[in-house]
């Protein structure tokens, strides 16, 4: 007969395969997809053409290269330098190795010298279309005129220009997914230990999380190869830190919910479930108000941007899925002893401590306007230091340590203050090559301009400004021969610094678009979470103040501190998109345990409170490793993920523990009820009438 000893044996065969069967799962899918998550790195696209969009002119020129005959050509400028001027011996030299350069590679043209004006210096500009738009190819291309090329005794011998400077870059992004992904690791491992305080539990949640990087890595090159999302090193950096840093903090909050459930539950897998129960919806909410923050990267016209955004999202899902199947799993497996030297045994009472958070929040409620008034001049002084960062970040700024690509251009710079020394490239319909040509050679700031091959129906034109690279002065003409080519049906006008020029046009567009649109995404979400729009608004509110006091910060020290010549332009669209969706987490978690209490019929002040007190130590330990993560950018050596890096560890520990600690709380406190207008909670509870008793018989 079945009964309850048959239930209860059914459900401890479930309490002993389900565990595995999850772990199974995803050590199956694990074999799957880690081919696939090796070739992550592979489809990385990082030339300047790559992050434009297809509207660009820049981008037109690109394709239209890979067009004409040899296809897209590797420009290179060739440095020769001697302090004081060059000698015979020394044009020797140079020509000599120009010859073995010839030799060994096929040439779009003979290389011609010219010389400064001082005699110190000699370029050669050198053009080939054998590489093509092969990246290996290219960089074997720039490091073998390299070995050619060789000074001494004086003489300094540099290989630069936008061929040798795209080589350096990927030789950068080719070092960021593992030093970026070992240095997180090493980051978090050191806290997980600090938090934990046992020798065994923090290798369970970064397992995980190595697991779900790798998960993250296929999914996205299985995006890139069947939808064409562009992924950049850019995007591919920033998702290993979303996915160890948003799973660390899941991991963070589950593990801390278990161990208290542990202590109310006899068996590991029921206090899972009870712990699953409890903050699976935070841990759901906060992935999605990420999830949908990214998404909204979607509409940006940068293609670097628009991939970032499904990339991004792809992080973020595959720590949520792993940190609410496959660690619970395992941690379930393991039992109790995990958490070996401090076990929670069932029925025992947790060690009660002084909270620091409980301390904080008495110190602000007791004079709440005063201290929200000063939290808010000081996020306000700091955002102002928005007015002290450096100008736009030029190509010869980018790296923390300067290739040779770029120490060529600063001598070149030097040493022809009269004449470009980056081509701008037109690309002009071949019927109306001449006339073009012409109107080229007319614009003011142009110092040469040259037609050169033909093909497809069209001539490039390869013209050289009478200003250095990036300059404003470059610019500005730039912007004359587009003005000039605007009746020159199909002409369009591109080239390294054309591209930057586009790249800022772009970003400027995406931020009034995406801004918006973020911020209404996380107002839905929140309204539907909380039940209110006061509280939203109150969110909101706290973290763009977040967000402009981290800029702040940053223009304080990225000048004067790190010595950066430059901001890069996308600093705010995607500064803003993370500390938006990131920021609110903490926010969600704050204000769903002080809706709760709320509910509860908790005074309310005292749900603040009791929410600070219940909420801030896991979330504090939450955000500082969010911050670490992200300060792992810092270390690589490109300015801007630096940048991007600093602000953002900036920005979220502000939000940890300032903005949610004390000015949320305040608000709350001197909002009282009003905080969830129009919900029910808002209104005062109406009192009890007691019913009168009837009279004894």
């Amino acid at each position: 007969m079945g009964g309850p000893k048959t239930a209860t044996t059914e459900s401890a065969r479930r309490r002993r395969l389900v565990p595995w069967a999850v772990v199974g799962l995803w050590l199956a899918l694990l074999v799957l997809a880690g081919p696939l998550a090796g070739k992550f790195s592979d489809v990385q696209q990082n030339r300047a053409v790559d992050y434009l969009p297809d509207s660009a002119d820049s981008t037109q020129v690109a394709r239209v290269e890979d067009r004409l005959p040899g296809g897209e050509s590797t420009d290179l400028v060739l440095v020769y330098h001697r302090d004081g001027g060059l000698t015979d011996a020394d044009r020797e030299t140079a020509a000599r190795q120009l010859t073995e350069v010839g030799d060994a590679y096929e040439l779009t043209a003979a290389p011609q010298a010219i010389p400064s004006a001082d005699g110190a210096t000699l370029m050669y500009p050198v053009s080939s279309t054998q590489p093509g738009q092969d990246e290996e190819a290219r960089n074997a291309f720039v490091d073998g005129v390299r070995e050619i090329t060789d000074g001494g005794g004086g003489l300094t011998v540099e290989v630069g220009g936008p061929g040798a400077l795209q080589t350096d870059m990927s030789k950068v992004f080719e070092t960021i997914d593992g030093t970026l992904l070992l240095a997180t690791l090493g980051v978090v491992t050191v806290l997980l230990i600090l938090i934990y305080r046992s020798p065994f539990l923090w290798l369970v949640p970064l397992a995980v999380a190595g697991v779900a990087a790798s998960m993250a890595m296929a999914a996205a090159y299985g995006m890139h190869e069947l939808f064409d999302v562009t992924i950049t090193g850019q995007s591919g950096g920033v998702m290993t830190v979303l996915v160890l840093g948003a799973g660390t903090d899941y991991a963070l909050l589950l593990i801390s919910r278990y161990r208290e459930e542990l202590r109310r539950h006899e068996r590991p897998y029921d206090a899972m479930r009870a712990a699953l129960r409890g903050c699976g919806p935070a841990i759901l909410a906060s992935s999605g108000t990420v999830a949908a923050g990214l998404l909204c990267l979607l509409a940006a016209d940068l293609n670097s941007s628009s991939g970032m955004g499904p990339v991004g999202t792809v992080g973020v899902l595959a720590a949520l899925v792993a940190m609410t199947t496959l660690l619970p799993a395992v941690l379930v497996l393991l039992g109790r002893r995990v958490f070996w030297p401090l076990v929670p045994a069932f029925g025992s009472t947790a060690k009660a401590r002084r909270s620091l958070f409980a301390a904080m929040g008495t110190s602000a409620t007791r004079r709440p306007g005063v201290v929200l008034a000063g939290g808010a001049v000081l996020l306000g002084a700091l955002a102002l230091g928005v007015l002290n960062q450096p100008g736009g970040l030029k190509q010869e700024d980018s790296f923390t340590d300067r290739p040779e690509s770029i120490t060529a251009g600063q001598t070149l710079a030097a040493a022809y203050p009269e004449r470009g020394s980056q081509p701008i490239t037109v690309i002009a319909p071949a019927d109306r090559a001449d006339a073009v040509l012409d109107d080229v050679r007319a614009t003011d700031g142009v110092a040469e301009a040259a037609a050169g091959r033909s093909g497809a129906g069209w001539t490039e034109i390869t013209v050289y400004a009478s200003a250095a690279p990036e300059s404003a002065a470059e610019t500005r003409t730039i912007e004359a021969l587009r003005t000039a080519l605007d009746d020159a049906d199909g002409a369009y006008v591109g080239g390294p610094s054309a591209q930057q020029i586009d790249l800022a046009d772009s970003q400027a567009r995406d931020r009034r678009v995406i801004v918006p649109l973020v911020l209404a995404a996380v107002f839905v979400i929140l309204v539907g979470l909380l039940r209110s729009l006061v509280a939203p608004l109150l969110l909101l509110t706290a973290v763009v103040a977040v967000w402009g006091a981290a800029l702040g910060i940053g223009g304080l020290v990225f000048g004067p501190l790190f010595d950066f010549q430059g901001t890069d332009t996308g600093l705010g669209l995607l500064s803003f998109v993370f500390l938006v969706a990131l920021g609110v987490d903490y926010g969600i978690f704050l204000m769903h345990r002080m809706r709760e209490e709320s509910l509860a019929g908790t005074e309310p002040q005292a749900a603040a409170l009791t929410a600070l007190r219940t909420t801030g130590g896991v979330i504090a330990s939450a955000g500082v490793v969010l911050a670490a993560t992200f300060a792992v950018l810092t270390t690589l050596p490109l300015v801007a993920l630096v940048e991007l890096g600093f602000v953002i560890a900036v920005g979220v520990l502000l939000d940890t523990f300032l903005v949610r600690t004390y000015l949320v709380t305040t608000a709350s406190v001197l909002l009282r009820r009003r905080v969830w207008w129009p919900g029910r909670l808002s209104r005062e509870p109406e009192p009890v009438t007691p019913q009168r008793q009837p009279e004894p018989v």
